[in-house]
């Protein structure tokens, strides 16, 4: 799919079309679009605000983007998770997130980010994640809530790799 951020449509189990994760009303609610104040300058481009926010997604590199659904199934995928993460779009939505947590949180980890997140907005939290492949990389993650109308309509997930980092810190 050329690294595109895909989410799938439909009802049940993920199923459905896939179309781009902005044209759905749970992240497009997420996003804040300021009037310019009369003092501030007009904008440089014409281009709308809603294809704006989809080229900032599809084209940060440095960070895995993407949302859940309620449950914590993924259901939309940026490039940066692909490259973090080794896995394509097609290969992971409608997968639980769990899947990128190593064996021993997999089962405690994930529900318990979930529960703290609709509780109180968002969670973060660093610790060991696991790519496609198998391998393990040191993670930020910030997961949010997002809701429509007060009610929980999914998360978005951000995750950046650490991993140098925590090497450094090690050796030091």
């Amino acid at each position: 799919d050329g690294g595109q951020q895909r989410q799938k449509r439909g009802t049940g189990a993920m199923a459905g079309a896939v179309a781009p994760v902005v044209q759905q009303p749970m992240v497009a609610s997420s996003v804040q679009i300021q009037e310019p104040m009369a003092s501030e300058q007009e904008p440089a481009t014409d281009m709308d605000p809603s294809r704006l926010y989809r080229l900032l997604v599809e084209s940060v590199r440095d960070y895995a983007m993407f949302t859940l659904d309620p449950t914590g199934h993924v259901m939309s995928w940026n490039p940066g998770a692909q490259r973090f993460k080794g896995y394509t779009a097609d290969e992971i939505i409608g997968r639980h997130f769990s899947t990128f947590y190593p064996e021993e949180t997999k089962h405690t980890l994930p529900p318990l980010e979930l529960e703290i997140a609709t509780r109180d907005g968002r969670v973060e939290d660093e610790g060991w994640r696991v790519r496609k492949d198998g391998t393990r990389f040191w993670a930020n993650v910030v997961i949010t809530a997002l809701r429509e109308d007060g009610r929980l309509v999914g998360f978005a997930k951000v995750t950046r790799d650490l991993t140098e980092r925590k090497r450094a810190e090690e050796r030091a």
